[in-house]
């Protein structure tokens, strides 16, 4: 079976990293992605797509990138049924990411690097996420070293 899904959108609102109870981030936010054809009107048409990143590229995401970024995301799509407040059936679909690319200079709001790396399917597992190499003086944190200046990052 096939189910790849890749965008090109816009974030339409910050990134909000969440992290589970066994300590594994998780990344939410939403893609303004224009159709590629215009309506009777003569304008394009936008959707706007839930996507999901785990582990690493969550953290990521939410720390490099905020509302209005180009971001370029590959992954799968999945589907998810719930009961709303009321008790009425819903269905909600997120695009799970496993790549992702920032499409933009530093200087104009966005990035320059791009993540790929394995992903699970969107399901947390019992697993501790993978042991990260930080650097020199990275000191077991996400964050860069203290000698290393904001423009010496590669995005």
């Amino acid at each position: 079976m096939i189910n790849n899904v890749v965008l090109v959108g816009r974030l339409t609102r910050d990134p909000e990293v969440r992290y589970t109870q066994s300590g594994i981030a998780v990344c939410s936010f939403s893609l303004a992605v224009e159709r590629n054809f215009k309506n009777q009107a003569g304008e394009k048409e936008t959707d706007f797509i839930n996507c999901t990143a785990w582990r690493k590229p969550g953290e990521i995401i939410g720390q490099y990138t905020s509302k209005g970024h180009l971001l370029g995301v590959q992954g799968s799509l999945q589907m998810r049924k719930y009961q709303d407040k009321d008790g009425n059936n819903r269905t909600a679909y997120d695009v799970v990411i496993e790549n992702f690319q920032f499409l933009e200079p530093k200087g104009s709001g966005g990035g320059g690097g791009s993540f790929q790396g394995p992903q699970n399917q969107g399901a947390p597992q019992s697993q501790p996420p993978p042991p990260q190499n930080h650097g020199p003086g990275g000191g077991g944190t996400d964050a860069p070293p203290d000698n290393m200046m904001e423009d010496d990052l590669p995005f």
